[in-house]
């Protein structure tokens, strides 16, 4: 008897954080279960599960998706960027600090989807708008910070600061 579709494990490259990886997964297993529990990158966290609330951002090859709806295999050959990509040498990036200097932290929950979703919107539009930066970050769900916080952490780096490539 075979196993049921989508069990066999299949080897799955990507280049995470800079680093090339490689990890033999089931072909139903989500992006965001790989992250997590075979290389062990836990700053990408899981709220919802349906793509909701979004804490599970990360960039694939610099576009932001929800990493509970991506299959790992879809991620084969792709460029991934988590949480963890965002710190150098032990220092947070600017994004980072302004989200600690505005207290866009609250419970910290949802703090890896928005820097994700703050990144890619920077490196797209470095000088975004107070208007722009807010449709952007509705795009994720936060039950602690009212977003004001949030939103004011993004545009300090919007108007003068750098987030790293």
């Amino acid at each position: 008897m075979s196993a049921p579709a989508g069990t066999e494990p299949v080897p799955v490259q990507m280049t995470v954080n800079g680093q090339p990886r490689t990890a033999c997964v089931e072909a139903r297993r989500s992006l965001a279960d790989v992250l997590r529990r075979d290389l062990r990158l836990t700053g990408t966290t899981l709220g919802c599960d349906l793509g909701t609330c979004g804490s599970c951002t990360v960039l694939v090859d610099g576009e932001p998706v929800r990493s509970c709806l991506v299959l790992a295999v879809q991620a084969d050959g792709a460029t991934v960027e988590t949480v963890e990509s965002l710190e150098s040498e032990g220092q947070l990036n600017p994004l980072q600090r302004a989200f600690r200097k505005t207290g866009a932290l609250q419970c910290g929950f949802c703090t890896p989807g928005f820097l994700m979703l703050g990144t890619e919107l920077l490196r797209r539009d470095p000088g975004a708008d107070r208007e722009r930066i807010t449709e952007c970050v509705a795009a994720n769900l936060c039950r602690c910070t009212g977003y004001s916080g949030i939103i004011d952490a993004i545009e300090s780096v919007a108007c003068g600061g750098q987030v790293q490539q």
